[in-house]
């Protein structure tokens, strides 16, 4: 480990991956020059554009690249001929095609979301440069594809041969520390002293959820035969995603209970909690012992629990919900480490008996869908599309269409970004030092040049500079388009002709093409952070009150799924605002957990008959009337009648004949009541 450590601080994992680039970008030069191809910069750029530290990201972004480039050539091949005599159509028809595409690839929101933008892209750089020649675009498209799967299989084959980067790897290393932090912050939690920083201990096991389904979906393509298999890496999400709701309900009816019991905790109350903080804190590595010592502390908890009676007081309602919660708890982070072990084998067979439990019917996780930012983007690639042609056919400008077709690119790439003039403004610096870089080259040393040898050696302190920089997040966004000046068809031809005025306009079409996207993105995308961070709470909110009037079987683990997403994209949303006063993300969480406690009533609801449920039918009609009356601009109180609402169907619960549900109602109506009315007097039997 401190061989890593020592060898990331000298840069040593940037320099390995610059050189596996430069070899990869100059095996593709030679081989697409070597069959004759067209513009064999194409299989320069790709290389570099599929290139990743992890050979399975590679080689899944290069699967996703090859798919989206047919389906765009296909488009392409198959638009034109038709509309070739109705440019107005054609605009049209390239507009819409990007449009939805932009629109597809923002609903998706994972790594596979580059298929869908690359095919609507991919059209535009087959069509926009040769709308002139009609006849030929069978061949253009298929020439294109040719450059670019060369390029796609030259990146794959370096960066899985030559000393790769395992996503299995990486992977077991990132749940391990996963794992720990969050054993961590529910120790922290459960402390009966508060313990400073929990807030980030939040944000960032949200945001750990959603890096972890990131990642997976590279898992299929890794070169490891030991790999996990995704379902295994889903339910460990599930499990996961668990934890904030339920630390967070402990933590809650830990400190009620401390003040009720005059800012002290019950001596067998601090006995449990110090037992299971030990047990968080040194996890035991054997899964018999493990399930051992989880089910003794699980045991202990269900006999403390008080039991569920008629005449239950305020009191013993925080106890019950205490003990419930943190036995769920504990089951939860004992389920979490199972997993893990079952991702460390290598195996099919189930570790333990619940391991195969969680494993059954494992799908995809739900994540947070912006409508209305997909539609913007996509309303902006199509507005930029089609207002550039209208502007380069009127201009007359031959290199036009290479200025509406990046503009159309950059809004299709950046559509996803909040805020994306400063990825833009990026690429206008790196766009502006490759132009300089790329006449430096054209003009004082490829006239100097004799052989492909040569050339790659001129190349190499460019390219290999540029492939360190762009494993850096800080300076990828600027060695990307300065990789893209030196990637000029000019520079890079089956025969190099020395035409500065050629080479001028491309550089001026790049430029303002970029310029044009600036302007595009600051009128039509100008709604920024705050209004995303204004729709990911209204969605939320939306979401709990349609949740709360369904009749149909709660989705637990859809509905945490779909929190916790929005949770991860609040957090650096609001920290780009500098506005982050912990406040909305503590709401995001509240809100969470209501709606765990929501699916709890539902549930309870369909159990019992129509008259038996009507109180949990009118507490869950209040709960949605007040969250769809939300403004995230004010957010207002919960009504007083819906507290009057939910204390009545607590004594109604309460005195049902059977006991488990009058346990799972009151556990149920208690943490609602805790959510909404945090600061309520203690519930009292007597209703006036």
């Amino acid at each position: 480990m401190s061989g890593t450590i020592i060898g990331e601080r000298f840069g040593v994992p940037a320099a390995l991956f610059s050189v596996k680039c430069l070899v990869a970008a100059v095996l593709a030069l030679y081989v697409a020059f070597s069959i004759g191809l067209e513009r064999p910069y194409w299989a320069f750029l790709t290389s570099y554009i599929v290139a990743q530290p992890m050979a399975g990201a590679v080689i899944s972004k290069a699967v996703f690249r090859a798919v989206g480039t047919l389906v765009g050539a296909m488009f392409a091949v198959a638009i034109v001929p038709p509309l070739v005599n109705a440019p107005e159509l054609l605009v049209l028809a390239m507009a819409s095609w990007l449009a939805l595409c932009v629109f597809v690839s923002l609903m998706d929101r994972t790594p596979r979301s580059y298929m869908f933008v690359l095919a609507g892209y991919t059209a535009c750089l087959i069509v926009f440069p040769d709308v002139d020649t009609p006849q030929t675009i069978f061949t253009v498209a298929s020439l294109r594809v040719q450059e670019i799967l060369i390029g796609i299989a030259c990146g794959s084959l370096v960066h899985s041969v030559v000393l790769p980067g395992s996503v299995t790897n990486t992977l077991l290393a990132r749940v391990a520390a996963m794992l720990r932090d969050a054993e961590r912050w529910s120790r922290d939690a459960i402390a009966t002293e508060p313990v400073a920083g929990l807030d980030a201990e939040r944000r960032r096991l949200a945001q750990d959820v959603t890096e972890l389904h990131q990642m997976s979906v590279h898992l299929p393509f890794d070169i490891s035969r030991l790999a996990p298999r995704v379902r295994t890496v889903r339910a460990l999400q599930d499990q996961l995603s668990m934890l904030l709701p339920l630390g967070a309900a402990v933590e809650d009816r830990l400190a009620q209970l401390k003040a009720a019991n005059g800012g002290t905790v019950p001596a067998q109350v601090e006995t449990l909690i110090a037992d299971v903080r030990a047990w968080l804190d040194s996890p035991v590595v054997d899964n018999d012992s493990r399930a051992q010592l989880a089910q003794a502390l699980i045991d202990r908890c269900a006999a403390m629990e008080p039991a569920a009676t008629p005449d239950m007081g305020w009191a013993d309602m925080m106890r019950l919900s205490l003990y419930a919660r943190l036995a769920t708890l504990i089951a939860v982070h004992r389920d979490c480490r199972d997993l893990h072990d079952q991702m460390a084998t290598h195996s099919r067979a189930a570790v333990t008996p619940r391991v195969a439990q969680l494993l059954e019917g494992r799908r995809n996780r739900e994540l947070h869908r912006d409508y209305a930012s997909a539609a913007r983007g996509a309303f902006s690639a199509f507005i930029t599309v089609t207002l550039g042609c209208a502007i380069w056919i009127l201009s007359g400008w031959k290199d036009g269409g290479t200025a509406v077709m990046l503009a159309g690119v950059f809004l299709a790439l950046f559509a996803a970004v909040d805020n994306p003039l400063a990825p833009l403004k990026g690429f206008m610096i790196g766009t502006i030092a490759a132009s300089a870089l790329g006449a430096l080259y054209g003009y004082a040393i490829m006239p100097r040049l004799d052989g492909f040898a040569m050339l790659a050696l001129a190349y190499a302190p460019a390219l290999l500079l540029l492939g360190a920089m762009m494993a850096s997040p800080r300076w990828a966004g600027i060695a990307l388009p300065t990789l893209l000046g030196l990637g000029s068809p000019v520079l890079l031809s089956s025969r190099y002709v020395s035409e500065f005025g050629s080479y001028i306009n491309g550089a001026v079409a790049q430029i303002v093409g970029i310029w044009f996207a600036i302007i595009m993105a600051g009128l039509l995308q100008s709604a920024g952070v705050e209004g995303a961070i204004r729709r990911t709470l209204r969605a939320g909110w939306t979401d709990i009150a349609n949740r709360a009037t369904l009749m149909r079987p709660p989705d637990l683990r859809g509905w945490i799924n779909r929190m916790l997403d929005r949770i991860a994209l609040l957090a650096p949303r609001l920290a780009a605002t500098r506005a982050d006063s912990g406040k909305p993300l503590y709401d995001a969480l509240r809100d969470l957990r209501t709606g765990v406690a929501i699916g709890e009533l539902r549930q309870l609801r369909l159990d019992l008959p129509i008259q038996e449920g009507a109180p949990l039918t009118a507490v869950l009609g209040g709960v949605s009337r007040h969250y769809r009356g939300l403004d995230p601009d004010g957010p207002a109180q919960a009504d007083p009648a819906l507290l009057h609402d939910i204390d009545s169907a607590i004594c109604d619960i309460s005195a049902h004949p059977r006991l488990p549900v009058r346990r799972e109602g009151v556990l149920g109506l208690v943490s609602l009541r805790r959510n909404l009315f945090p600061d309520a007097h203690a519930y009292r039997r007597a209703i006036a």
